[in-house]
């Protein structure tokens, strides 16, 4: 029997499934947060967490390879350079925008969107996208990006040079 990468539950036959970027083996249930990866059967001796290139001469495949697998190669995940979106955004935005005593309707046009937008934001029913989110910091001077601020403080989690590891934190079903 094998474990659920996910919910942790015994499995007889896992599947492998790629949830948000990562393959992960989970149960028939958690299966459906993700779609499914078809293995396809070769010959080759690479394996899934293979970092070498398939094309290319063996001496520059195996540097490339090493230096990935050291950390410094140039391969990085897209999640790496978002800014996650502070939780009060709503209320920053409102906040900002009655001190300088503009209406919903002048912010969307000096921002050049619309009003349903701005009331949208607002009352936290939508997320600003990245080029909203610069209008609006820029436009009323304010900071609706966690960045490295420490705004959650139960969190203080560490790179993989030492630190907390999700490993530190999530509690296992036993």
């Amino acid at each position: 029997m094998v474990q659920c990468e996910m919910c942790g539950t015994e499995t007889g036959s896992p599947k492998t499934v790629k949830i948000e970027g990562a393959e992960l083996d989970v149960c028939d249930e958690c299966a459906d947060f993700g779609t499914e990866v078809r293995t396809e059967e070769t010959s080759s001796t690479s394996t899934k967490y293979s970092t070498s290139s398939s094309s290319g001469s063996g001496s520059s495949s195996s540097s490339r390879g090493s230096s990935e697998n050291s950390g410094g190669g140039s391969r990085r995940d897209m999640f790496d350079e978002m800014d996650e979106v502070v939780q009060d955004y709503d209320d920053r935005i409102r906040t900002a925008r009655e001190s300088e005593g503009i209406t919903q309707e002048e912010l969307a046009d000096r921002l050049n969107e619309k009003a349903s937008l701005i009331r949208k934001l607002e009352r936290g029913d939508v997320l600003p996208s990245d080029s909203i989110q610069r209008k609006l910091e820029r436009s009323l001077e304010i900071n609706l990006s966690m960045g490295g601020s420490g705004d959650d403080a139960e969190w203080s989690g560490g790179s993989s040079t030492g630190g907390t590891t999700l490993g530190d934190v999530v509690k296992r079903k036993d």
